[in-house]
């Protein structure tokens, strides 16, 4: 045992102490969100989070893969850290005087993004630096676990910590964790940089050419990215609707929604297992169409025509059971397909066409909610089919909204699978 684990000792130390880091970030986004909504009551201004974090990963990653290359992964990954953690401080010291404002919020999550986006190719290349090749599968699943377990632990942990010590003690305990992870990497992990002599240099727009000239000679896999980037547009006008309705429909009751959030995690972490021990499937693609027609037929409509929050829990455990079994077959879809030396260019064209429509489907949810669905419900009667479908008072407005979006999450799903299907024959 402890010979198989030595060659990969330096990486499981990263992987540990960066994975206990990326929780207490969680927490804090998971808080943060929670202190903005209970503070303005606006579905907006709580999408907006979101839209300021993605806003700039969406903007700049399609240069972030170039830039990384020509950075030194290490001190990247130091810099963007304390960066990150200034920002945390900020918004610590904003609460202690009782000074914070939303916009506060919106610019540090903006300022994390940008960081996000820098780091996260450094610390891909430092993973592959760390790991030889017969335990890319180990590691990956090593990976799967932290971010299931992450999604488990965040809303439980957060909450627990937001009811007792309010914001000042989330803050802290992110704090601590980043000082942890920030301090083993800088005394005790050595990351050697890739071989990169031998290379031919690219300037960023070069880079960027590349990788587009790649993907529109593929259309399978341009038309893969473009299903992706419909199917974020629902799932983060999902996402953002989620909040308001479960604390809406339930007195802001953070256990119910932390519950909620609790049982996703629960859910990606079956499916992670499911993806793990299940055959793989003849055809990928059509693997990866009927995973996300099942989440998309399911999850929005249970949570839209219900107010039980034991439903609610049914329903994201079936919207999220098969995500991991989508995104394993994705990812062997493209790693198979695209060339190795392409790889690092065309992702970084990837993560801009794929994820772009994620900051829009938050900050139109937002919108939608507080300025059409819910005035909408509020001027129904109780005896009227909306309110019997959808509940009536605060709240009913997003779940009329989650019903739109299943009906759209349908829809997406059986025109790109028929897409999908002609390109393959």
């Amino acid at each position: 045992m402890k010979n198989s684990i030595k060659p990969i000792k330096s990486y499981l130390l990263l992987w540990s102490t960066q994975s206990l880091s990326a929780l207490g970030s969680s927490m804090t986004s998971y808080a943060l969100a929670l202190w903005l909504y209970q503070s303005t009551g606006s579905a907006l201004k709580a999408a907006l989070l979101t839209v300021c974090s993605y806003a700039p990963y969406v903007l700049m990653s399609i240069f972030a893969g170039a830039l990384s290359d020509k950075w030194n992964k290490k001190r990247t990954m130091l810099v963007c850290d304390l960066f990150a953690a200034f920002t945390t401080v900020a918004a610590f010291l904003l609460i202690s005087a009782d000074c914070l404002e939303p916009w506060h919020l919106f610019l540090i999550n903006a300022m994390n993004g940008l960081m996000n986006t820098v780091q996260q190719p450094a610390s891909e290349v430092a993973a592959t630096q760390l790991i030889p090749n017969k335990y890319y599968q180990k590691t990956g699943a090593l990976r799967s676990l932290s971010q299931s377990m992450n999604t488990i632990l965040t809303p439980v942990l957060a909450t627990m910590l937001f009811a007792f010590g309010g914001l000042p003690a989330v803050i802290m305990v992110d704090l601590t964790t980043f000082s942890i992870a920030f301090m083993v990497l800088l005394l005790f992990i050595r990351i050697p940089e890739p071989e990169t002599a031998d290379k031919p240099k690219e300037t960023l727009i070069e880079s960027v050419r590349s990788g587009l000239s790649w993907l529109k000679a593929n259309p399978l896999i341009l038309k893969l990215i473009f299903f992706l980037a419909g199917i974020n547009l629902i799932a983060s006008a999902n996402t953002a609707a989620m909040t308001p309705l479960i604390l809406s429909k339930t007195g802001n009751n953070e256990v119910v929604l932390g519950t909620v959030n609790f049982c996703i995690g629960i859910a990606t972490l079956a499916g992670s297992l499911i993806a793990s021990y299940t055959s793989p499937p003849k055809n990928r693609v059509k693997a990866i169409c009927l995973s996300l027609f099942f989440s998309m037929s399911t999850e929005n409509f249970i949570l839209a025509f219900s107010g039980s929050r034991y439903i609610w829990c049914f329903g994201v455990v079936l919207g999220w059971i098969f995500i991991p079994y989508m995104g394993a077959n994705l990812d062997v879809v493209f790693r198979s397909t695209i060339p190795p030396d392409m790889q690092g260019r065309v992702y970084a064209c990837r993560n801009t066409l794929q994820f772009f429509t994620i900051p829009i489907g938050s900050l139109c949810s937002g919108a939608v909610i507080d300025r059409f669905f819910e005035p909408l419900m509020a001027r129904q009667d109780n005896s009227d089919i909306l309110c019997t479908v959808f509940g009536s008072g605060k709240g009913s407005g997003a779940a009329m909204l989650m019903g739109v979006l299943g009906f759209a999450g349908v829809a997406v799903c059986v025109v790109f699978s028929l897409l999908l299907k002609k390109e393959k024959s």
